[in-house]
């Protein structure tokens, strides 16, 4: 089954709202395991607009499946997440202005501040991921620098809204899948995942995980966490597939 990755960086935004306790992302993560997600994410963004240093470093410490940190490529953050050693790092563009991640990271432009960094923290054994567009150039630059994992961003898919364009959009997504696992890479995908669209996205046998937020803290509203993060799970079983890079929990 593909994997499912819950991000809780909604559930943080909901506590800075008034910049109490609750609800906490940490509880949120638990919750989300038990009910099925085999990692969880979350971004720990420069102007710490929702999740805080010590939210991830309770994560790190209380969560029995994977911890992913989605982070920019400042030298703090950089810093700061070698301290921390998550099974897993996310290397996204990041700009202050953003609502959210906007596009993916021009590793073409940025392979050679990016080297050091992906090999800092493989020294620690932890993965590195890379948040890219789905471009044949992005995906054989991510293979140069020695990423073990890129996660194609699936906003164009996601947002298109005509037929044609979507269909395009998932073409696009077909062709770099099979380009990234010929190159021998783990092949993620996310942002603007949701219930409906996941469908076909399920359908691409070499996409082996998808990370989803804010459409499962969206269900979560009406029905409950445990049975939003249910429902994307049993959507996920509907495409079962071997899984030949299997990341192990750490």
């Amino acid at each position: 089954m593909i994997r499912l990755g819950v991000n809780v960086d909604h559930i943080a935004t909901l506590r800075q709202a008034r910049r109490g306790e609750r609800p906490d992302p940490v509880e949120a993560a638990l919750l989300c395991e038990r009910s099925g997600a085999q990692s969880i994410v979350c971004h720990l963004r420069e102007d710490r607009r929702h999740i805080q240093d010590q939210d991830v470093q309770r994560l790190k410490r209380t969560i029995a499946t994977r911890l992913n940190l989605e982070m920019s490529m400042a030298r703090g953050i950089v810093n700061a997440a070698l301290r921390i050693t998550p099974a897993q790092v996310t290397l996204v563009p990041e700009r202050r202005q953003e609502l959210t991640t906007e596009g993916g990271l021009d590793v073409v432009r940025l392979s050679a501040a990016l080297r050091p960094i992906i090999q800092a923290f493989q020294r620690r054994k932890i993965d590195v991921s890379l948040f890219i567009d789905p471009v044949p150039d992005h995906l054989e630059a991510a293979a140069r620098l020695g990423a073990r994992i890129v996660e194609l961003h699936t906003g164009c898919y996601a947002n298109a809204r005509a037929q044609a364009a979507k269909g395009r959009a998932l073409r696009t997504l077909e062709r770099a899948a099979r380009q990234g696992r010929a190159l021998g890479l783990v092949v993620a995908a996310g942002h603007g995942l949701d219930y409906e669209n996941i469908r076909d996205v399920v359908e691409i046998s070499e996409i082996e995980e998808v990370n989803i937020g804010f459409s499962i803290v969206a269900r979560a509203l009406w029905v409950g966490l445990e049975r939003a993060v249910q429902e994307m799970v049993a959507l996920l079983k509907s495409g079962v597939r071997e899984q030949p890079h299997a990341i192990a929990a750490r």
